[in-house]
């Protein structure tokens, strides 16, 4: 990390106010009437509409536009295990994400809370608060068990983005990626490196969109998962290899698509030309991926590469899914968030990638391609047709597949009033915010 950007860094979350996130009001404050309606006395009359009907409480509270944004700091971006407290300003940015793309409240919660029991005991307690939950930067193999734990004892989405976004968004670039390379999902070989949360997740996500389990062969930190390995864990042992392959190397030679999800620099250009022609590269570790971007395109020019950065072509950026997947399944009052959503919202955003960009996000990003193909097979995160067009699918998913308790009449109008959300957010937050050169008195 260069100076001058931890400086930058460092100011951008300091001043004028410290941390990204604040609370605004959304109704009138300015006069005795109003406060009597706000509390007391006025407060007890929605108060005993809900207890007379729970499902009163997204008609008379935000809980129905408001997520929580759960850690407890063990496995915290590529920082490791950090602690709640260090994991602060990751949790916070994830709540200025689903505010500013999606119009999500959301509240950053991070929890004292390394056992697993303790942790899922906390976020239960807390679970009437929100209308969904996004777990986050908790390490594996717990990560796996409070999920499912989550999932089946509340009632509202749930969802651990390490995991299911990475997959979700890493879904729709290889739709988009190998329909450029002519080849089809379910005769492609696979190979994964990494077996952590986020490779787990992705490689079965996969399998839901084709990909043979006989054609996948994972890696982990010494070389291939083999059937034939002692002590192998639940989630390992499901994706163990019996072919005849030890490393890395011999696992790549003659596939179609590898999937990086470990650390930099573990793939070799001799690697990378043993792979079959039109090859797809998802080199997804952070901040170095697993060969270097431009190394990769020097040694193959058939490659389609992608990777988690901004600063590449192709980033496969969770951001271009969690807030709207949140927003739709919020706004049909979903149970759950299901495979059948993950799978909408997938095809979605790799469908938004075909249609030509308007000319204000051409303007964002003047130097990259943002024509359909090798380069451009992901939309960028300021699309604005992202919210209309993957929160309209995954609620129409959440419908179709019968988790949607208040299932949306007109689609059509609900993606007109999502395309104007945000716009109308921001005029609103602008009217609400302080004179940016104003610092906070108790810092000065």
């Amino acid at each position: 990390m260069s100076d001058s950007l931890k400086d930058k860094a460092l100011e951008y979350h300091d001043k004028p106010f410290p941390g990204k996130i604040g609370v605004i009001p959304t109704k009138r404050y300015s006069c005795p009437e109003d406060l009597s309606l706000a509390y007391s006395p006025g407060v007890a009359y929605p108060c005993l509409e809900i207890k007379d009907n729970p499902a009163d409480v997204r008609r008379y509270t935000g809980r129905g536009n408001l997520v929580a944004v759960i850690s407890n700091g063990t496995a915290v971006l590529g920082l490791g295990n950090i602690g709640p407290l260090a994991a602060k300003p990751v949790m916070e940015g994830k709540a200025l994400l689903f505010k500013i793309f999606a119009g999500l409240d959301a509240f950053d919660i991070e929890l004292d809370a390394a056992d697993p029991e303790a942790f899922i005991a906390a976020v239960k307690a807390m679970a009437p608060t929100f209308g969904g939950i996004n777990l986050e930067d908790i390490k594996a193999p717990e990560c796996f068990e409070i999920e499912r734990r989550l999932r089946e004892e509340c009632d509202i989405p749930i969802m651990h983005d390490d995991q299911h976004g990475t997959a979700i968004i890493s879904s729709a670039a290889l739709l988009n990626a190998l329909e450029i390379q002519h080849k089809e999902i379910d005769r492609i070989t696979l190979v994964v490196n990494g077996a952590g949360a986020a490779a787990i997740a992705c490689t079965r996500l996969y399998m839901a969109l084709g990909v043979k389990k006989e054609n996948i062969v994972m890696c982990d930190s010494r070389g291939v998962i083999r059937a034939d390995r002692p002590g192998l864990s639940g989630a390992k042992k499901d994706f163990a290899t019996t072919r005849d392959l030890t490393t890395l190397a011999d696992a790549m030679a003659g596939a179609d698509v590898f999937l990086g999800l470990s650390v930099a620099n573990v793939v070799t250009p001799e690697m990378l030309l043993s792979m079959a022609p039109k090859p797809i590269v998802f080199a997804l570790a952070n901040p170095d991926p697993e060969i270097d971007h431009d190394l990769a395109l020097a040694t193959r020019d058939d490659l389609i590469f992608a990777t988690g950065r901004s600063d590449f072509s192709n980033q496969i950026n969770n951001v271009l899914g969690f807030p709207y997947i949140f927003r739709g399944a919020l706004d049909c009052d979903a149970s759950e968030i299901n495979e059948e959503m993950k799978l909408a919202a997938a095809r979605a955003v790799a469908a938004l990638a075909h249609e030509p960009a308007p000319e204000s996000l051409r303007r964002l990003y003047p130097h990259k391609s943002l024509e359909f193909g090798p380069k451009y097979i992901l939309p960028k995160p300021f699309d604005k047709r992202l919210l209309p067009t993957v929160a309209r699918a995954v609620a129409e998913a959440a419908a179709e597949s019968g988790v949607a308790r208040a299932p949306l009449a007109d689609l059509d109008a609900y993606s007109r009033w999502l395309s104007t959300l945000i716009d109308r957010e921001n005029r609103y937050i602008s009217e609400l915010m302080l004179n940016e050169g104003s610092e906070c008195p108790r810092l000065q």
